[in-house]
């Protein structure tokens, strides 16, 4: 508990005037390398009060915030596509100095209603990395299913579930319990989670929520207007938690289900969780992939980063425009030695 106070005490002290001006300095003084990249990753773009049934952790930035964000990365920094990442971990043309990828997990709706005004208005390209069982399913992520029923159940008895007890007198305790639940399902197998999520889905009872993922014809319409979409596989699993078999079937069903909704997609992955350990690595080899990208924080250099674990970004929801400077700035001089022994699925020397 302490350890989260002093963390949120530290991301708050990002959104300040001297915390900007120590990252402009830190900025002009960062070491400019071409062939260095650095790979930004959101995951909502959203008023979390306006999204309520959805889990707020995965508010990546307001959308006033990301707007100052992509004014900073258009203004200081090179955005490229994906097209030309790819490239050059193929071997082809290096990256222009200061170069960023804008990556964004998990097709939320406000991809389209927040995040792709702002960037397309900019001029800034983007990858939209899409879970493909999700659209037209009507089914949402399991972390969103277990934060709306519970913050939004009617019962107000405490439940005694599988993830411990879940307080729901007030809605302050109906949020901490959300929280509590989601932490602890993140440590259960793909099964548990399910088995679980449904169980407490049936007893809670919530109204029926929002559609949070965008569907075919929107993502489709998102490809004419020029975002770039890639597979995160289908159902958004830890992927190295599952049987080879079922990790092929996860990499190649994504790959396929873009293949027929859209089009064939280019030869990139992002893994889910960022769980790029056997099978995942393995798996996404075997589909073909040139680049997969997991969430491993740092920067990249396609002549000597692995290209199947591309470390990125994560942008974070309560951390200021000043802390993202510093990370573009400094990213590329950061682990990007080769990630020897990764594509078997073991750790490198320079990882964690």
């Amino acid at each position: 508990m302490i350890g989260a106070r002093l963390r949120a005490a530290a991301l708050q002290a990002t959104r300040s005037p001297a915390f900007d001006s120590v990252a402009r300095a830190g900025e002009r003084v960062a070491p400019i390398r071409r062939g260095r990249l650095v790979v930004l990753t959101w995951h909502r773009v959203d008023d979390p009060a306006r999204t309520d049934s959805l889990n707020p952790s995965l508010v990546s930035a307001v959308p006033s915030a990301f707007a100052s964000q992509v004014r900073l990365i258009a203004d200081r920094f090179r955005p490229v596509a994906l097209e030309d990442v790819l490239e050059a971990f193929d071997g082809g043309r290096r990256l222009p100095p200061r170069s960023v990828l804008l990556t964004f997990d998990d097709a939320y709706r406000d991809f389209a209603t927040e995040a792709w005004p702002v960037l397309r208005r900019a001029g800034v390209p983007a990858t939209l990395f899409v879970p493909t069982a999700y659209p037209d399913s009507g089914i949402g992520f399991w972390w969103d299913r277990i934060h709306h029923a519970i913050v939004a159940t009617q019962r107000r008895k405490a439940v005694d579930s599988p993830v411990g007890l879940l307080e729901l007198g007030t809605a302050e305790q109906r949020a901490a319990s959300a929280r509590a639940a989601h932490r602890a399902l993140r440590q259960r197998s793909p099964d548990e989670i399910s088995a679980i999520v449904d169980r407490l889905v049936d007893e809670l009872s919530p109204p029926p929520a929002a559609r949070a993922v965008l569907d075919w014809d929107e993502l489709r319409s998102l490809d004419r207007d020029g975002v770039t979409l890639a597979p995160h596989s289908r159902t958004h699993p830890y992927l190295d938690r599952l049987e080879p078999v079922e990790a092929e079937e996860e990499v190649a069903g994504s790959i396929a289900d873009l293949r027929r909704e859209v089009r064939p997609p280019l030869p990139a992955f992002a893994y889910p969780h960022g769980a790029d350990r056997r099978p995942a690595a393995d798996a996404v080899r075997r589909a073909g992939t040139v680049v997969a990208f997991t969430t491993e924080r740092g920067g990249a250099d396609p002549s000597v980063s692995d290209p199947l674990h591309v470390n990125r970004v994560n942008v974070g929801g309560r951390a200021g425009l000043g802390l993202l400077r510093l990370q573009l700035a400094w990213a590329p001089a950061l682990r990007v030695a080769p990630e020897a022994g990764r594509s078997d699925g073991e750790p490198a020397a320079t990882s964690r």
